[in-house]
């Protein structure tokens, strides 16, 4: 299934918990945190400013990025999980 965000919206692919701490030790999956992180698999056409233009959207897919621990709505897609947010939940563009 193809999925195109509207307006400032954007898909992302959420990365993985870890598994294990950094001493070694094996995290039940009811104790692992999901990570902040993800990639973006789509991006909406930007949000029109009070003008009427387009503000373009400051990411673009591939893009891995930090966003807000309770932003976005997650939902399944093919059968994986991904996450759609609006843009102002992303924090910052990991290079």
């Amino acid at each position: 299934m193809n999925l195109k965000p509207l307006g400032d919206r954007v898909i992302l692919k959420q990365d993985e918990a870890e598994v294990t701490t950094a001493s070694g030790l094996f995290l039940a999956s009811d104790a692992k945190e999901k990570p902040q992180t993800g990639t973006i698999i789509a991006v909406g056409e930007g949000k029109m400013d009070k003008d009427g233009k387009l503000i373009p959207m400051p990411v673009k897919v591939g893009d891995k990025v930090i966003y807000g621990k309770f932003g976005g709505t997650e939902i399944a897609l093919d059968g994986e999980n991904v996450l759609i947010l609006r843009a102002d939940d992303i924090y910052a563009v990991v290079e």
